[in-house]
């Protein structure tokens, strides 16, 4: 059986003066990222810096929407109304679509950002908002969620490909949703553990929760933070682990 899955990350989350992440180096071995649009984080000389990376290194572009919370990074749950949160998605997308259309490349994805992906994981109107709003602007472009949860029933409902996703340095709940950053369990230190589970995901379908029942997942693309100092061997791991295993890196268009 053949194996082809994509390897995402959240790039582009810098600010003026203020840098995060190791943009420069992570887009070398990852397939996809998700670029913040300016609303949790990001600029348009970052936008348009980072959207260049990415052409330069054939790394599918997506839009990182979130909440227009930058001092709380979008992690932030917000009560908005429905009508705003289209009119947020759709600005984000649009910004991130022009810098694409400047370089000469098509946006692939859209992935919403932090409690903004949180909260619609388990809300559906929430959900159905956030896809309608994606599909208002291109029905081409591709949902990326958590299987089985609010956002890949809102997709399909409206007709999007989703992908599913799963996350490398992330502890999951029993029913599949990700352990709070509140909580000191959330994140996964132990790199040769996240790479396991990684291969264990990909080629098995299952994932062992925070209370160690086993979950069934599917798996599309691999999330891995780029905010940590460790990322970028991180994420040259778990490359390496899944090519010697026979699973193929491609950006997710290519077989979604």
């Amino acid at each position: 059986m053949k194996y082809q899955v994509d390897i995402n990350s959240d790039i582009g989350e810098s600010f003026g003066v203020y840098k995060i992440g190791m943009d420069d180096e992570i887009v070398k071995y990852i397939s996809s990222a998700n670029i913040a649009c300016g609303f949790h984080a990001g600029d348009p000389n970052v936008m348009s810096n980072t959207v260049a990376k990415c052409s330069k290194n054939d790394v599918g572009v997506g839009a990182h929407p979130g909440f227009p919370d930058l001092l709380g990074f979008g992690r932030r749950n917000m009560d908005l109304s429905l009508t705003d949160v289209k009119n947020y998605i759709i600005y984000q997308i649009g910004a991130l679509q022009a810098f694409a259309t400047s370089f000469g490349i098509k946006l692939q994805h859209v992935k919403t950002h932090g409690a903004l992906y949180n909260m619609a994981a388990v809300d559906e109107k929430l959900a159905i908002a956030i896809t309608e709003a994606i599909a208002s602007v291109n029905e081409n472009l591709i949902c990326i969620g958590m299987a089985n949860t609010a956002m890949q029933m809102a997709a399909e409902k409206v007709g999007l490909r989703f992908a599913c996703e799963v996350f490398a340095d992330r502890n999951i709940n029993s029913d599949g949703t990700l352990v709070s950053r509140k909580l000191p369990n959330a994140i996964i230190h132990d790199e040769e553990l996240a790479c396991r589970r990684v291969l264990q995901m990909v080629k098995k379908g299952v994932c062992e929760a925070i209370d160690g029942s086993m979950v069934k997942v599917k798996v599309d693309t691999i999330c891995v933070h780029g905010d940590n100092p460790k990322a970028v061997e991180f994420t040259k791991k778990i490359k390496k682990i899944l090519e010697e295993n026979g699973v193929e890196i491609v950006p997710m268009g290519k077989f979604l």
